[in-house]
């Protein structure tokens, strides 16, 4: 049994058990990887792959356990190289964020401007996904984190800590009616057409569930991923603008008015979250730190080693 075997099958099951396109993944040939999945499976007594003739289609009952054992056996591996590297150049190497759209336009600038200053030496990229999208690029090892909503949260394999509270606003143009309400209410808000989040971002199932529970039923006119998106739309006077707080400002939003309406859909927590068993470079925890000063290092590392169950704002 060898590292390469293991490799082999679970870059197979990643690419939905295609051997050819596993090989061009691992920079190999595809009999290669056929046989070297094969001796595996001889030396374990066991089949690891359903076939059809030649080609694989699936995972057996003990394949399934032998996947379980490989994912865990490669993750300490990887583990093992970030140690090594680490402690070769404390300041260097490469840092991969996975985050929505919203974070990533509006929450992280500044804190990605700090990062780098700080780690000049540092490669850093964005990914950006609806939160379940952005949780699995961090199970899949293609990113080092994921900056997401609460929903990031319901994600199996992922420890996730609370960042920041938010909360939404309604936006409109200058002189809408909703402007003269004292406070706001959801029959006023579902009075007009809405432009809103698509349903896998920005707490949109809080904005759903808020109208469900007073049996109201808003017309959404739009939806978006994009707040700078709805923003446009609602300047053109199609409907009222439901977004994330920390999306809207004063300065830049010249053509737009906020009304509060955190009593209305409730506060929102983003997350981040970070793959469990994960090793981290002593950056990671520096960024974590400058996103949420209230997530020390310390805090973090016991977290992650299962000294702390978890941590609330």
């Amino acid at each position: 049994m060898n590292l390469h075997q293991l490799r082999f099958v679970r870059e197979a099951v990643r690419q939905n058990f295609n051997l050819t396109e596993a090989a061009e993944a691992l920079y190999t040939s595809q009999p290669g990887v056929s046989k070297a999945i094969i001796e595996l499976e001889e030396e374990l007594g066991v089949d690891i792959f359903t076939r059809h003739g030649k080609r694989i289609r699936g995972l057996t009952e003990p394949g399934r356990a032998v996947l379980k054992s490989v994912e865990l056996i490669m993750q300490e591996i990887d583990g093992l190289k970030r140690i090594g590297k680490e402690f070769a150049a404390q300041d260097s190497g490469s840092f991969t964020i996975a985050t929505t759209h919203t974070q990533a336009r509006y929450s992280l600038p500044k804190v990605v401007q700090a990062f780098t200053q700080k780690y000049p030496k540092v490669r850093l990229s964005l990914l950006q996904g609806n939160p379940r999208q952005v949780g699995e690029m961090v199970l899949r090892d293609q990113a080092d984190m994921a900056i997401a909503t609460e929903a990031i949260s319901h994600v199996d394999g992922l420890i996730t800590l609370p960042c920041y509270q938010w909360e939404h606003v309604v936006v409109v143009p200058p002189e809408h009616p909703l402007l003269k309400s004292k406070m706001l209410t959801l029959e006023e808000i579902a009075a007009y057409p809405l432009i809103t989040y698509d349903s896998a971002f920005a707490g949109r199932a809080k904005i759903d569930h808020a109208f469900s529970i007073r049996n109201l039923k808003p017309d959404v006119l739009l939806e978006a991923i994009d707040a700078d998106v709805i923003k446009t739309y609602v300047e053109l006077g199609m409907g009222v603008g439901i977004i994330a707080g920390l999306a809207f400002d004063n300065e830049r939003d010249k053509g737009l008015r906020a009304l509060p309406a955190g009593h209305l859909f409730g506060t929102n927590v983003s997350r981040v979250a970070l793959k469990q068993g994960a090793y981290l470079r002593s950056y990671v925890y520096s960024f974590i730190e400058l996103l949420s000063p209230t997530l020390t290092r310390k805090m973090v590392e016991q977290v992650m080693s299962g000294e702390k169950d978890s941590y609330e704002l």
